[in-house]
């Protein structure tokens, strides 16, 4: 019975090689209302994510670490053809050894201490962390306190730099659950967030304060002139893989910048470089919050809520009035970060003028 066993798993694992249809439609319990449809369909789309023989995509299934080779093999476009591996637990003949074989040489999986691979193992969260750092080549890091990770964690690197290239945000409760298995579904939702800015948008709190980062937002600078932010990628360091930013153009300069948010802030940063917090969660009037260290602490006040705020390009009436220490004022909203920044002398130094 054992072996009749064995051998169904090793045929199903084969079989999720092999295509039975690239888009949704053809996945018979993938529905839309799965909170990971888009992302899982977009994979599909690009053949990265596969199906089972009875059609069924099984979204809600942990995934193995051979299959998040398969997945990260598919979206490097590496030979999936079988061969020998370096691991004792993954010989020639095992449906993954091709992606795993290779997803090792690209440095992307590394194995345990006792020369194993464990292909049949769940994927934790924070070995998650780990394999999308090393497969997109992660740069940028956010340093903040997450409960359950300690600075010292093998991992600890990895999921900061998840949050800060907006592709995890963690728990509302400040924890990430590191050792928590990840499903395909979720697996699918990391991979398309590192891939496309349009997932990225979902990896946000409840009422994020973050902007739309497939649209292109205009500024006013009273002693600029005009700006346009944009989502795009630069270039990495040292010849690394182009990395997602929003960047500012002011005539023919660009500036780099990066938008954190977490459970705890809301902040803007550049890479490589110190963050400054914008605001302080939950959000009530009278918060005080430490917006930057140079080199002293320099401390903000939330001073109003459902502001009305009249900017060029509309009127919001459900703005959050942030008072500097130099008694200037600034005003973000929703889903649209910061939209006007009055300084102390009551100019203007920055409006929203369009959306597009």
């Amino acid at each position: 019975m054992k072996k009749v066993v064995n051998f169904t798993v090793i045929v199903l694992s084969l079989l999720l090689i092999f295509p039975v249809g690239n888009t949704a439609q053809a996945a018979g319990d993938l529905q839309k209302s799965h909170p990971f449809y888009e992302e899982i369909a977009y994979l599909m789309d690009k053949g990265v994510v596969t199906g089972y023989p009875d059609g069924t995509i099984r979204p809600d299934r942990v995934v193995t670490r051979a299959e998040a080779a398969v997945m990260i093999g598919r979206v490097k476009g590496f030979s999936e053809a079988q061969q020998e591996t370096t691991f004792s637990d993954v010989p020639a003949g095992q449906y993954a050894s091709g992606s795993i074989a290779e997803a090792a040489r690209a440095g992307y999986i590394i194995g345990y201490k006792d020369g194993t691979y464990r292909p049949s193992q769940a994927v934790s969260r924070g070995d998650m962390a780990l394999i999308i750092e090393r497969v997109f080549d992660l740069n940028f890091i956010y340093f903040h306190d997450i409960k359950d990770v300690p600075d010292a964690a093998y991992y600890y690197d990895a999921i900061t730099r998840l949050i800060a290239a907006n592709i995890a945000i963690g728990y509302p409760d400040g924890t990430f659950q590191p050792k928590l298995e990840v499903t395909r579904g979720q697996f699918s939702a990391f991979l398309a967030r590192a891939l496309e800015p349009e997932f990225k948008n979902t990896a946000a709190i409840a009422d994020s304060y973050k902007r739309d980062k497939t649209k292109t937002y205009t500024y006013l600078r009273n002693e600029r002139g005009e700006s346009v932010d944009r989502f795009v990628k630069v270039p990495g360091i040292d010849g690394g893989e182009d990395q997602f930013v929003w960047e500012t153009q002011i005539g023919e300069e660009r500036y780099p910048e990066l938008e954190y948010e977490t459970y705890k802030e809301f902040a803007i940063g550049y890479p490589y470089s110190d963050h400054n917090a914008h605001l302080a969660y939950p959000v009530r009037v009278g918060k005080t919050f430490v917006a930057a260290h140079n080199p002293e602490a320099v401390y903000y006040t939330i001073t109003g809520v459902d502001q009305t705020v009249e900017t060029e390009y509309r009127t919001f009436t459900n703005a959050v009035e942030i008072t500097t220490n130099d008694g200037g004022k600034y005003y973000m909203v929703e889903g649209f970060a910061v939209v006007k920044w009055i300084q102390a002398d009551g100019t203007i130094y920055s409006e929203l003028k369009d959306v597009e």
